[in-house]
């Protein structure tokens, strides 16, 4: 038993299943928001188990392709496409499998539109940032991240067959706090990343920059959800909770540069203070899709 656990393990870590939780925690509170109430059973478990394969196959297709790299930086060596735990071959046909149960589980128990957008997220991880933006530019988090803003439109559309301002209103929170949620943890592990010739932005750019940028960023993030409050709209609860939530994350980014530009400040001075940032982001987006998610049953 023991011994079936160990070889099935490694294909179950490959699909990065932290990220596919982070991705649902985004999904399912906006599938509240688009059904004014409790959505369907139906739409929910497609939305769950569609969702959740896209992510999963998204992040597999990722793995193979950055085997190499995952190999050099010690945060990704032990992971199985770079230790070898799992053959390209088998990751690859695991990818795609998990590709097509996505579009087939939204596309016939929801809409197409919701399908589409599934098969357009893997497109975007899979090949817009793994392949093309990842290895050649400083801003590669920021466009690649726009794949894991989708969820909260597949779950919209899922709901109500169509899109509209308020799921766009939801993929820009979610945009604007990838990079502010990325960069921090990609200045704790920048020795990694320049090793392996990615660059990040903290690989190529002054603490001061990637600090400023991580403000910038989070500053957009706050004014994203209190846009949110008339387009909706949104309550009261949500309203003090997004103020108060966007205010606290703000003051944590703003920390980070006052950091950065301390006499002689360098990279290694910010690592702990970015990983609180990095953790911190986890705290906020959770937190505010758990007001989004309750809204619809609050006055």
């Amino acid at each position: 038993m023991v011994g079936v656990r160990n070889r099935i393990a490694p294909y179950f870590w490959v699909t990065k299943p932290r990220i596919v939780e982070l991705l649902l925690a985004t999904a399912i509170p906006t599938l509240f928001l688009a059904s004014d109430g409790f959505p369907s059973v139906v739409v929910t478990l497609a939305v769950v188990i569609g969702g959740s394969a896209a992510a999963a196959s998204a992040n597999t297709y990722n793995s193979v392709y950055d085997r190499d790299i995952d190999a050099v930086m010690h945060r990704t060596g032990s992971r199985p496409m770079a230790s070898g735990s799992i053959s390209v071959r088998a990751g690859v046909i695991q990818a795609s499998v998990l590709g097509v149960i996505s579009v087939l589980t939204l596309g016939l128990l929801t809409n197409w539109l919701a399908a589409f957008l599934g098969f357009l997220a893997i497109t975007l991880y899979a090949l817009a940032y793994t392949v093309l933006l990842k290895r050649s530019t400083p801003q590669n988090i920021v466009w690649g991240g726009a794949a894991g803003c989708m969820p909260v439109l597949i779950a919209w559309a899922a709901v109500t067959g169509t899109l509209g301002w308020t799921p766009l209103v939801l993929f820009a929170i979610v945009f604007f706090w990838t990079p502010a949620h990325y960069w921090p943890l990609a200045i704790k592990y920048r020795d990694d990343y320049a090793a392996a010739g990615i660059p990040m932005l903290p690989v190529v750019a002054p603490a001061r920059v990637v600090t400023r940028n991580v403000a910038l960023y989070s500053i957009a993030m706050a004014i994203s959800s209190i846009v949110l409050i008339p387009i909706a709209p949104m309550g009261w609860v949500y309203t003090v909770g997004a103020v108060i939530l966007g205010a606290w994350f703000i003051v944590i980014s703003l920390g980070l540069v006052k950091l950065s530009h301390r006499d002689n400040a360098v990279y290694e001075d910010l690592q702990e203070p970015a990983m609180k940032a990095f953790h911190g982001s986890i705290t906020y987006l959770a937190l505010l899709f758990l007001l989004i998610g309750v809204s619809p049953f609050l006055p």
